[in-house]
């Protein structure tokens, strides 16, 4: 049996050969990438590769052997790509994500709609996003389709949409109606939720039969019902509503779960404060607009594409992302409806850190766009 210290030093030189081999191949794709910006041909040909894996792969005996010529010539072809997007995008030869870069948002100038009714947690996003001023110039709605509606009909400039909950996830349906509308994503808020249980002024805690909120909000405060496991739970279209919905009632039975400032708007008591399970819940909303716009100092994106319902798509479309060194710190999948395809293939939004005006995202979005259908740029903020 051969020493293990004398077999490692045969790999190494083996890997030495490889390496140099190696840098030999990419001189040759900078060669090809050369040509291709004097023609303008494409960097991706998905049916010549498939046949120089299948070819390489027929010069291996052991079948799984030719398992792994493919996997390791499908890397090496990947990154030669990787490195003509480079070059192509360092020649001035870049993906259209169809973002202009502006100066100002010029909110103070434009029209803001929001879900629910005053009070509710779009509104005050709304406050801590654009100033409390912006009372004067906006309006709200009943459904958040309503209110991507009218910014795609000009009737509105901006809407505060939620998008994700730090307990209850993501607001799934916001995600279908981004790839419905073309609208664009141009800014995003926190808040911190703190749900309190509300009631009419003369209610007290031991009165309440009936509590109603919007269903995540609900779902935010299950710790806090299930003590109250004899209470009756209903569905409102926004925590301000069920609000509204309380006083218009008159009933000292009845609660709502929605914020402080709820209370005060509406007049009602708060019968319990700080009632949500997680002491860290907060959402995140999105400012969304018509104009595909971005800041300067914009530093996250948000992408959305569609996969095949094959081997390894997500994980070639992600490595545009690691090749280029941009940092992911969200990924989530919905299916696609019923008119984009078949049953059991998915879209997926991915946030990344990045501005694209950066080579590195102008890089990996040439990728992206070139080897996948229908990649949209959701917004830059």
């Amino acid at each position: 049996m051969r020493d293990l210290l004398a077999l490692r030093d045969e790999i190494d030189q083996v890997d030495r050969e490889i390496a140099a081999l190696y840098q030999k191949r990419v001189q040759l794709t900078s060669e090809v990438a050369a040509y291709k910006i004097r023609t303008g041909k494409k960097v991706f040909d998905q049916k010549r590769e498939q046949e120089k894996q299948e070819k390489l792969a027929s010069l291996v005996p052991e079948e799984f052997g030719k398992t792994e010529i493919r996997e390791l010539f499908g890397h090496i072809m990947a990154l030669s790509r990787k490195r003509q997007y480079r070059l192509l995008g360092a020649n001035g030869i870049r993906a259209d994500h169809g973002f202009t870069e502006v100066e100002e948002l010029a909110a103070g100038r434009g029209r803001i709609v929001f879900q629910g009714a005053e009070g509710a947690y779009a509104h005050i996003a709304m406050h801590q996003y654009f100033g409390s001023a912006s009372d004067r110039n906006s309006f709200h709605v009943e459904s958040w389709r309503e209110a991507m509606e009218a910014i795609q009909n000009g009737e509105a400039d901006f809407a505060v949409l939620p998008i994700e909950n730090s307990t209850a996830g993501v607001v799934a349906e916001n995600y279908d109606l981004l790839v419905e509308y073309d609208n664009a994503i141009i800014g995003e808020q926190i808040i911190p939720v703190r749900h309190c249980l509300l009631g009419l002024p003369q209610a007290e805690l031991s009165d309440i039969t009936d509590v109603c909120s919007h269903p995540q909000a609900l779902a935010q405060c299950d710790a806090f019902l299930q003590a109250h496991g004899q209470w009756e739970c209903r569905k409102e279209s926004n925590t301000a509503v069920a609000a509204q919905s309380v006083r218009n009632a008159g009933c000292k039975n009845r609660a709502a779960i929605a914020s402080e400032l709820t209370a005060r708007l509406y007049g009602l008591k708060i019968l319990a404060q700080d009632i949500q399970t997680n002491s860290e819940n907060s959402t995140r909303f999105i400012i969304v607009a018509k104009k595909k716009i971005f800041l300067k100092n914009a530093s996250k994106i948000s992408i959305c594409l569609p996969t095949k319902h094959q081997s390894g798509s997500l994980y070639h479309a992600l490595s545009h992302i690691i090749y280029n060194n941009l940092n992911m710190n969200f990924i989530q999948s919905r299916p696609l409806q019923a008119h984009e395809g078949a049953n059991w293939q998915y879209r997926f939004f991915i946030d990344f850190e990045g501005n694209l005006n950066e080579s590195a995202v102008q890089n990996a979005l040439s990728g992206l766009m070139e080897e996948y259908e229908d990649v949209r740029v959701l917004g830059n903020y």
